[in-house]
């Protein structure tokens, strides 16, 4: 069963490094929502707080906002009504819209977001995250970019184009929505499941190369790790990267997420091919940068994602070269079965060889497990997530205005 759901909540606002007190081009107030503590200062104040209680009535915003998950100033209770209202009369706490909410056989779960029009001539972009649900945790897969600058050839995403970066308030979205969709906001037990914390663990693998859009990723991360609201610890949260290697570093000193290398290819004119930015950052540069990742233990290993191609990169000799290159490198392998799109050029392996090349990863003492493929049904699984946004060019923007 495939289910679809239909829904029409209004556009949320804008984030960035200044909260914004105007109305948005469409006319709609911003939102509150995926606010730094630093922008909900700056709301405060322009809804008349003086300095000395700023800091005592972003706590409170703080608590609503990211442990209740309130979707209006009335629902809270231990603010002044005066200030309540001064907050409504500049801002919302709208979630973006969710186009649609469909919901795979096997629980997985896939919402198409639009997002706020930055400017008269953007149409409304488009984003798509993923909920998987398991037995032990639930993972939300979240985007960073619309679009995608990498064009991976196995990737469905990396078919679209690169629309723009994703705010740190739309990053931060995403997980707002999928709570609310889960209902599991403080106290709450209204999930699939009963299980009052549904998402435990965060994936930036979604749309876009986070590494790409490291300030706002960074914002983002801080927001739902911190302790008084999401609460989503750091060790549960995982940055996925293409190997954007100048970035690498900075991550690990600066984000401090968990950190998954989309690799792949065991050699460079494989891997050239499947992910193009190999050609400027090749395997060794890669791996170099990995070995001096900051915080990198046993208990702090690097994922190695790896899809498994039939005939490309699935060979024994791949798997043992594998091995070799990730020699001293505190790691694990997550050996992924290709998921199909429309188009593709691959096939998946056949699962007796994915067995057989997984064998070889696990004699060699990493940890290799083979990701069940979840969401198949509804475009939801690794590597197919794409939205129908597209770039608009100015020119047709004018003749159209014309």
């Amino acid at each position: 069963m495939t289910t679809l759901v239909q829904s029409q909540s209004p556009s949320f606002g804008n984030g960035g490094s200044a909260l914004a007190d105007q109305p948005l081009v469409d006319g709609t107030l911003p939102s509150l929502v995926g606010a730094t503590r630093v922008e909900l200062a700056i709301a405060v104040r322009a809804a008349g707080v003086p300095e000395k209680s700023v800091r005592m009535r972003v706590a409170q915003l703080w608590l609503w906002i990211y442990q209740r998950g309130v979707s209006s100033f009335d629902q809270m209770t231990n603010v002044s009504k005066d200030l309540r209202t001064a907050l409504a009369e500049k801002y919302t706490l709208q979630r973006p819209e969710i186009v649609s909410e469909q919901i795979s056989n096997d629980g997985t779960r896939k919402w198409l977001v639009r997002l706020p029009a930055r400017s008269q001539r953007e149409h409304r972009p488009q984003v798509e995250c993923v909920y998987i649900p398991e037995k032990r945790r639930g993972t939300l897969c979240i985007s960073s970019q619309v679009g995608c600058t990498l064009a991976c050839t196995f990737c469905h995403t990396g078919t679209q184009k690169l629309v723009r970066n994703l705010e740190a308030s739309e990053i931060v979205a995403q997980v707002m929505i999928a709570r609310d969709r889960l209902g599991e906001w403080s106290g709450s037990t209204s999930g699939t499941d009963g299980r009052e914390r549904q998402i435990t663990n965060i994936v930036l693998m979604g749309m876009g190369e986070p590494l790409y859009n490291f300030d706002n990723v960074k914002s983002a991360v801080d927001v739902i790790a911190d302790n008084e609201g999401i609460s989503i610890s750091k060790r549960r949260i995982t940055l996925s990267t293409a190997g954007v290697v100048p970035m690498i570093e900075r991550c690990g000193e600066e984000i401090g997420a968990m950190l998954a290398i989309s690799l792949h290819g065991v050699r460079d004119e494989v891997r050239d091919l499947l992910v193009p930015l190999n050609k400027k950052y090749p395997i060794a540069t890669l791996l170099d940068a990995c070995r001096a990742y900051p915080g990198l233990s046993n208990a702090r290993r690097i994922t190695f994602e790896y899809v498994m191609l039939k005939g490309v990169n699935d060979s024994l000799e791949d798997a043992r070269e594998l091995v070799r290159l990730l020699k001293g490198i505190p790691s694990k392998i997550n050996l992924i079965p290709f998921n199909p799109w429309p188009g593709s050029a691959y096939e998946c392996s056949d699962w007796a060889q994915i067995e057989r090349f997984g064998e070889v990863v696990n004699r060699a003492g990493y940890a290799s497990p083979i990701r069940t493929p979840r969401g198949r049904d509804i475009m939801a699984a690794c590597g197919q997530l794409k939205s129908a946004s597209e770039r608009i060019r100015a020119s047709a923007v004018s003749k159209t205005a014309g």
